[in-house]
């Protein structure tokens, strides 16, 4: 399944354009590859009933890849997530996270806390309100605005943050001006002194499945905005291309 996960995502990219399936030329010229070796790949997945082969010799995708690709999604976010945090925070000297949108909350699944770091405990497995948390904004990076407004239906908006939204619309508002940034910046919207950046993190799906975020004291965080943000997004990218993103990095800015 691993070796074969390009393979499967570089079909799921053709299928919009040719519901009727893929041939096996078709994925060897998206992949760059060999015909014969992509031709076995196909195969081997065809005999785990993750591709369906047609009488016209035909690829599709079954049911049972979907199941797969998102557990195959879901255990790589956690491991190759770990590998990418650990040289992100071995590079910018602070404190790491990656993100899941959960409810109206985000959850933190990986951590990566440098021994230098001021950063107390530990946060997996830890929820907290999206609206105000570092991981917010970019794990509703590629939601619609009715569906941010959805998410937060049932939110109250209230922060031990001085900078926190007050409203749905008021983080429609700070959403759209981090994704013509490029990256979301978190300036005290949880808490008095904490600061962070935040890109998102895309799946095989090509939609947002995670955020990396780079988390500390804004004395220190803010000067270094810029270079953290290329830092960032950077891990953000490496990790999408792991998870099998269409095209690496999704460059849209979303809905607005």
């Amino acid at each position: 399944m691993g070796r074969g996960f390009d393979v499967l995502s570089a079909l799921a990219e053709l299928l919009p354009e040719s519901p009727a399936g893929a041939t096996v030329q078709d994925v060897a010229q998206a992949l760059g590859r060999e015909r014969s070796q992509v031709s076995r790949t196909l195969s081997a997945l065809a005999d785990q009933r993750l591709v369906v082969r047609g009488e016209d010799h035909r690829y599709r995708l079954s049911w049972g890849w979907y199941a797969a690709a998102q557990d195959l999604t879901d255990r790589r976010m956690r491991t190759t997530g770990l590998e990418v945090l650990d040289e992100l925070a071995s590079s910018v000297g602070e404190a790491c996270f990656l993100g899941i949108l959960q409810g109206d909350s985000t959850l933190t699944i990986v951590e990566s806390i440098p021994a230098g770091s001021r950063m107390i405990g530990s946060w997996i497995g830890r929820a907290y309100p999206a609206f105000c948390s570092d991981a917010g904004q970019a794990v509703l990076w590629d939601a619609s605005d009715d569906e941010v407004r959805t998410v937060f239906a049932r939110t109250s908006f209230t922060s031990p943050g001085p900078n926190a939204p007050v409203s749905a619309e008021d983080f429609l508002g700070r959403l759209r001006e981090a994704r013509e940034r490029g990256y979301a910046i978190v300036d005290q919207e949880a808490e008095p002194g904490l600061y962070s950046v935040s890109a998102p993190v895309w799946d095989f799906r090509g939609e947002v499945a995670a955020a990396v975020q780079i988390v500390g004291e804004r004395r220190t965080l803010q000067p270094r905005t810029s270079e953290l943000a290329t830092a960032c997004v950077a891990a953000a990218d490496a990790l999408s291309a792991a998870l099998g993103a269409p095209g690496g990095r999704r460059e849209s800015h979303g809905p607005h």
